[in-house]
């Protein structure tokens, strides 16, 4: 019923021990979120051994987070950095095919106030998008735009221009509750809601908390999710274990993870109470 993020204690180094803890904990698929913000390239020796731990641990893909990219963006205006940042997103597409999963979360920043980088912002996307539909579609694989702080409006550009059997949207309600108007969104767009990033904050700032323990109103979003074109069984968590001396969660992994299965357990009632309560 539910995956959680790789990266919950960190983003790079070996994922391995992470895996185990997550098997430990009960789960049986995770979201592949190691090197989400990288300019990282997984050979495929790398995604071999990824895919013998998940084996070893029972473990298999909801979703995977990819990159696009620290300093190669595949929405540049600059050309060069464009290209080697369509490179980074089609090997994610690569790698979540051998993975055997059929969504890859992607971050599009705002697009620009000003006309002529707006232009060419959206010129950069198109030529991208070009290359990524029909590569992702060749391997059974969904683009989901997440939205951020400040991209509803280019959300709903993207929504506008391209297939919902290609591309769709990963709803953060983290990222919702700092802005306000989230729910508001998801709303909008819930026939087009594809993947999840569930995690919870106080609105101040982006801090991946457990479901329940900020303001995000669940009662809502479960409602929201009810009523989506979300068809999957199991819900992407992405969580980030506080590590700061004296956090109840320091130094407790397993106890963190335990927390994490129950609320998220809890949540998920909530979206199949909902649905059975929709006309």
């Amino acid at each position: 019923m539910l995956a959680i993020n790789t990266d919950y204690m960190n983003s790079h180094g070996n994922p391995e021990p992470r895996l185990r803890q997550i098997a430990d904990a009960g789960f049986s698929k995770i979201h592949w979120c190691h090197h989400f913000g990288s300019d990282y390239i997984y050979s495929d020796d790398e995604i071999d051994q990824i895919t013998r731990w998940l084996r070893s641990y029972q473990l298999t893909v909801n979703d995977l987070h990819a990159s696009s990219g620290e300093t190669n963006h595949y929405y540049a205006a600059n050309e060069d950095i464009r290209l080697a940042g369509l490179e980074l997103v089609k090997n994610r597409i690569h790698m979540a095919n051998r993975l055997d999963t059929d969504v890859i979360v992607l971050h599009l920043s705002a697009q620009p106030d000003e006309a002529d980088k707006n232009v060419a912002f959206w010129e950069a996307v198109r030529r991208s998008m070009d290359i990524l539909i029909p590569y992702a579609r060749e391997r059974n694989i969904r683009i989901a735009f997440e939205n951020l702080l400040s991209n509803h409006a280019t959300l709903q550009k993207i929504l506008a221009t391209y297939d919902p059997l290609d591309v769709g949207i990963c709803y953060d309600p983290g990222h919702g509750n700092i802005v306000g108007d989230g729910l508001d969104f998801a709303e909008a767009v819930k026939d087009r809601l594809i993947a999840f990033h569930l995690n919870d904050n106080d609105s101040s700032g982006d801090q991946h908390g457990l479901i329940f323990s900020g303001t995000v109103d669940w009662d809502r979003l479960a409602r929201i999710i009810a009523a989506s074109a979300y068809d999957k069984e199991f819900m992407t968590i992405e969580l980030t274990m506080p590590q700061e001396p004296g956090n109840i969660y320091a130094g407790d992994e397993a106890g963190f993870l335990s927390h994490a299965m129950a609320s998220g357990l809890e949540f998920h009632k909530m979206v199949a109470d909902a649905r059975l309560d929709s006309p």
